[in-house]
């Protein structure tokens, strides 16, 4: 039960998360905490596929949507019982350090490079993410970074520093500007500064308040997006509800969660591809 948390854990389940209880379920007691990236959350993928866990199998599902760096460090002090984050290789990490029993694949989608249709850059069209992200760079355009250390953030921290050789948060400039923000909120920045912006395609598509921006660049194979989900590992973690835990996870790759991930549309335009029978994903 949520009550038996260390109270700083209660409390950022209670203001960060969106909780589906229905009257049965409530009476039982049966729930779980889960650490999400974001992007599951802004997508509006939660609230398609909770509710059909928890008619499914009478288990409430309390969401801590935060960057998946977050995510992670909350489960390494124990404070929720699955991750379910994108950062492949932090998630990798985390099971190294014994917070993680084991990492399943579930889904994956895209990144998008999004920028105003001005486009002060001249990025428009691109097909080579870098490349558009050096332009930007040059022409010191505006360009607007979670910088909370979420999976979107480090893949964005991969392309510069990586593919271009460019420690970007030893950047001088005011053209540089990290808000330390969800996904949404930081596309709201983007929409009001005339910036450029790097997001998971499903949160661009699920975004109400576009404005003028739109997709820059897309389809470059850096830009592939893989989620994944991790039981917070009961032999570290006592208090982990690992029966529980491990029957969401049992859905969300099972033929029916995978399915219900593929309905999963808006305006007929799929958010999310499952893949967990893939077992290099």
């Amino acid at each position: 039960m949520l009550s038996q948390r260390n109270p700083i854990f209660v409390f950022i389940a209670a203001f960060c998360s969106a909780v589906f209880l229905a009257g049965p379920v409530l009476a039982q007691g049966k729930s779980i905490v889960v650490a999400s990236t974001t992007s599951a959350k802004d997508s509006g993928l939660f609230d398609h596929l909770l509710p059909l866990f928890t008619l499914k199998t009478g288990i409430a599902v309390n969401v801590a949507a935060l960057g998946s760096g977050q995510a992670f460090d909350t489960a390494r002090r124990g404070g929720v019982d699955v991750v379910f984050a994108h950062a492949k290789t932090a998630g990798q990490q985390f099971i190294v350090e014994g917070h993680g029993v084991k990492r399943y694949p579930v889904m994956y989608n895209d990144f998008v490079l999004i920028g105003p249709k001005s486009d002060p850059a001249g990025i428009k069209g691109m097909n080579d993410v870098a490349a558009a992200l050096k332009a930007i760079r040059d022409q010191q355009t505006t360009f607007i970074s979670r910088g909370d250390n979420s999976g979107t953030h480090l893949a964005e921290l991969a392309l510069w520093n990586k593919d271009l050789g460019i420690n970007i948060q030893e950047e001088d400039g005011p053209w540089y500007r990290s808000v330390e923000r969800g996904m949404k909120a930081t596309l709201h920045v983007a929409r009001t500064s005339g910036g450029y912006v790097l997001s998971d395609r499903g949160t661009w598509i699920y975004f109400k308040n576009k404005g003028d921006l739109e997709i820059m660049v897309e389809g470059d194979k850096r830009m592939f997006n893989q989620y994944a989900v991790i039981l917070v590992n009961p032999d570290k973690h006592p208090n982990v509800k690992k029966d529980l835990g491990r029957q969401f996870i049992d859905w969300l790759v099972s033929p029916e969660g995978q399915k219900a991930i593929a309905d999963y549309k808006i305006n007929g335009e799929q958010l999310f591809y499952p893949n967990a029978s893939d077992p290099n994903a």
